[in-house]
């Protein structure tokens, strides 16, 4: 046992030792700390680790918290108490509540407190279209009028109006009065709930006794929800905070550095997402350790308590849910979920998972007391105690109740005393797929357990530490080789965010699947022009996975399901992936995406074999690119926020790459015929390109070259990466030298209609440069904005160059697509593969 003890010890130093030397400079604008898919997907999004609360990557609260009691004081080093609220008018998140509403224009004066509401309906809210809606109500495509909401309450006069707060989401635009008068009034949407203290003109509406509240709410456009009320913050009282002295980020690991009193703390989260090992980076199991020393030279009594949050595993806080407890070999754990575990019921972006069970396990060996419960009651005990109560398995709120443990360090000094512990995440069921529910591929066989997963995490420990602080260097050193140091930064802040918006799945006959998660953007799963951008990083460290990007929507093709002569744009909404939802094509450019990227992952595999078992559908793409993709009609491409574009000339050049991928494919298989039909096509029809597109000094948006028109050609880097040798090298040249003269202080636009930008396509047209002077011009920015952003998310790929504003989006997959230039000088190093 005293080896043992040795051994992790001196495997945590190294990866400290490791960290240190890795220090970027980079602020992150959210630091990952539990990254796996997602559901089970926790950042912080300040500085400070003790500033906020710790939240899913959509900003709703999924508390952690730790504390550190040295000598009988207690420092908090981890989290915040999330803010909860006295409801005067509850929202639907807390408590379920009935209104009337009306989808017809009601007559004037609806809004104030002595209107009749005969004729109007009665229904519970919220209302809306998503899952959180219990009262439907559609766009104003079905509803043109929008909704009106009148709500009744009671007032005592016990909550001091200055301190209340109106508490709203909206999808889109809201109009609010209070006994007739105007308090509020909001235009586009705010998909998570805002609270915002009363107006003046609201305080002076608010009376003893009987008030109504009433809503108008018009959805012009895609989905639709409402839901206000009127709450009043409840104040906790705090303990020290632990003095944070640094924060570092890896691939696979963030790392803190604490001062509590005399003692030095170091707490390590590792989320182990090694890409060459399926079976762990499959594996939904995060590592928290905690390593103390003494500062003074003196001997000190030490505990620390971590506690999380029920809400880990419900979409609002106000869930019921309820825990269980018990022991493998060596490992006690707890788990908490939802009383209800409506299996796989809630789709839709901004939601979170409410079923299946989160876990938070530890070493029997640690000495630990673990113990579920009403969460601030036990964090309270420890600070008094120096441990947990032994709790007993009750039921409560998602915000009230949660699981604890407490750890004993012993008396410390000047040598360091290590613990740690694991986050799981069982959810039962990941994905539905074409009406069958499929497992995570960690659980494919339907008899490993949580319990028995997090046991082999255990065995794991020591091994995966020291292969991920390996790991982190070598991606570090390959990436700042590659693209320099900046380069690195953004490469090391993207991987864990680009991995965890997925989810990794066996499919019916057993393939993998790899589905990812439209994170802020429309909730689809399994986007083709997601997975496009995203693919990079995949087809670099795992071509299993690049290849389970694409297998379903080989699968919907081939299946007879979609009938369509192009790749269908999604398979459903997340976690349903039952056939496509979107509600528009985009023909051209999922077509190419599909061609390109199986001719990726074909050179990365070095044979033929996946684009074999799939030419028949191949071949039928490719002509629809030959017959309508070089002079696209009126149509979305992957920019589709941008609007609907004619005559694209970067679409056009995307479908002309997949010409030429078609014709590469064809070689490897042997069919030199159609090779050299496909690939003579792709040139002439490159030729062709440019006289259409050129203007001047550079090639236009679109081939109607309106003046002073531009875009960035990112979908021509295949061009060099699968060396194709479609396009003149001087329409590269002639692109990059104009593109220099375009940007911004965080970045080159993406065209002439707008300043704001996707960091993603940036890095794939610096690719193209030849010169590293030039590439480094186009990182620089970017670097810039991601540690500038006033926005603190998870990385948004949507930004403004102008003043690093996120525009949308937030924690996507698609900067992946950041590891674009490590994968064009690998495949420069193997042109054989």
């Amino acid at each position: 046992m005293q080896n043992c003890s040795f051994l992790r010890t001196a495997t945590l130093l190294a990866a400290l030792t490791t960290l240190t030397a890795q220090a970027q400079e980079l602020r992150p604008p959210a630091y990952p700390l539990v990254t796996h898919d997602p559901y089970f997907s926790v950042w912080s999004m300040t500085d400070k680790l003790t500033d906020s609360p710790t939240r899913h990557w959509t900003g709703k609260p999924q508390s952690m918290e730790g504390v550190i009691r040295v000598d009988g004081k207690a420092y908090q080093f981890l989290g915040a108490v999330p803010t909860t609220y006295t409801n005067l008018l509850p929202t639907g998140e807390s408590a379920p509540y009935t209104a009337q509403y009306t989808l017809t224009k009601p007559e004037p004066g609806w809004e104030k407190p002595d209107y009749n509401a005969k004729g109007w309906k009665t229904g519970q809210g919220p209302f809306g279209d998503n899952a959180e809606s219990r009262t439907r109500w559609l766009s104003s495509k079905t509803d043109p009028n929008g909704i009106h909401i009148r709500r009744e309450f009671t007032y005592d006069g016990k909550l001091d109006p200055d301190k209340l707060l109106l508490s709203a989401s909206y999808d889109d635009d809201l109009t609010v009065y209070l006994n007739g008068t105007l308090i509020l009034t909001k235009t586009c949407c705010a998909g998570e709930y805002r609270q915002e203290p009363l107006s003046a003109e609201a305080k002076k509406a608010l009376r003893k006794g009987r008030n109504v509240l009433a809503i108008h709410c018009v959805s012009p456009i895609g989905g639709s929800f409402v839901d206000v009320g009127i709450v009043s913050p409840v104040v906790t009282k705090g303990i020290a905070t632990a003095q944070q002295t640094d924060v570092t980020v890896t691939a696979t690991q963030t790392d803190y550095a604490f001062t509590a009193g005399p003692v030095d703390l170091h707490l390590n989260f590792l989320s182990p997402l090694l890409l060459d090992e399926l079976e762990v980076v499959a594996r939904p199991v995060t590592y928290v350790t905690f390593d103390v020393k003494s500062r003074d030279g003196k001997t000190h009594d030490v505990q620390v308590y971590f506690g999380e949050a029920g809400t880990m595993a419900t979409n609002t806080g106000g869930q019921e849910v309820v825990g269980d407890a018990g022991k493998t070999a060596g490992l006690t754990w707890l788990n908490v979920g939802t009383k209800q575990q409506p299996l796989l019921q809630k789709k839709g972006d901004n939601v979170r998972i409410d079923w299946g069970y989160a876990y938070l396990a530890a070493p029997t060996a640690e000495g630990a007391q673990l113990s579920p419960g009403p969460i601030e009651s036990m964090k309270a005990r420890f600070i008094q105690a120096g441990h947990v109560p032994a709790g007993k398995i009750s039921l409560g709120t998602g915000q009230t109740y949660g699981l604890a443990i407490s750890m004993p360090l012993g008396k410390v000094g000047k040598d360091v005393v290590e613990k740690h512990l694991l986050l799981g995440y069982d959810d039962l069921y990941s994905v539905q797929y074409f009406g069958k529910n499929l497992r995570a591929w960690w659980r494919r066989d339907n008899k490993t357990t949580m319990p028995q997963l997090l046991q082999t995490a255990e065995n794991d420990y020591a091994r995966l530490r020291k292969k991920s602080a390996d790991f982190d260097k070598q991606l570090r050193a390959d990436a700042e080789k590659s693209g320099g140091k900046q380069y690195a930064d953004l490469c090391v802040l993207a991987y864990r965010q680009a991995i965890s918006a997925h989810k990794i799945v066996a499919g019916p006959t057993g393939d993998v699947l790899f589905f990812s998660k439209e994170n802020f953007s429309n909730g689809s799963i399994g986007t083709v022009d997601v997975t496009y951008p995203s693919a990079p990083m995949f087809l670099l460290y795992n071509n299993e996975l690049a290849k389970g990007l694409l297998r379903f929507i080989f699968d919907y093709s081939e299946s007879g399901r979609w009938k369509k002569d192009f790749p269908a744009h999604d398979v459903g909404t997340y976690p349903l992936a039952n056939g496509q939802t979107y509600g528009e094509d985009m023909p051209v450019e999922e077509a190419g995406n599909m061609m390109i990227l199986t001719a990726a992952a074909v050179r990365m595999d070095g044979k033929p074999d996946f684009a074999k078992q799939h030419w028949p559908t191949l071949t039928k793409w490719v002509g629809f690119l030959k017959r309508d993709g070089f002079d696209p009609a009126n149509q979305l491409c992957t920019d589709d926020f941008a609007g609907h574009l004619a005559r694209n000339a970067n679409l056009s050049a995307k479908a002309i790459m997949g010409i030429a991928c078609y014709g590469q494919m064809a070689a490897q298989l042997g069919d030199q015929k159609t090779a050299d039909e496909h690939l003579t096509l792709a040139r002439d029809l490159a030729r062709k390109w440019m006289q259409m597109d050129a203007e001047g000094d550079h090639y236009a948006l679109t081939f109607d070259k309106k003046p002073g028109s531009w875009s960035q050609k990112y979908n021509i880097v295949w061009d060099k990466l699968l060396n194709l040798n479609v396009f003149p090298k001087e329409v590269v040249k002639k692109e990059i030298d104009f593109y220099l003269t375009k940007q911004e202080p965080y970045g080159l636009p993406l065209d002439s209609r707008k300043t704001y930008t996707k960091s993603d396509w940036i890095m794939w047209t610096a690719t193209m440069a030849d010169s590293d002077k030039d590439f480094n011009a186009f990182i620089g920015p970017i670097w810039k904005y991601a540690n500038e952003t006033p926005t603190r998310v998870p990385l948004s790929d949507w930004h403004e160059t102008v003043d690093a504003k996120q525009v949308g989006f937030q924690a996507r997959s698609v900067v992946g697509g950041y590891y674009i230039r490590m994968l064009a000088d690998y495949l420069e190093k193997h042109p054989k593969q």
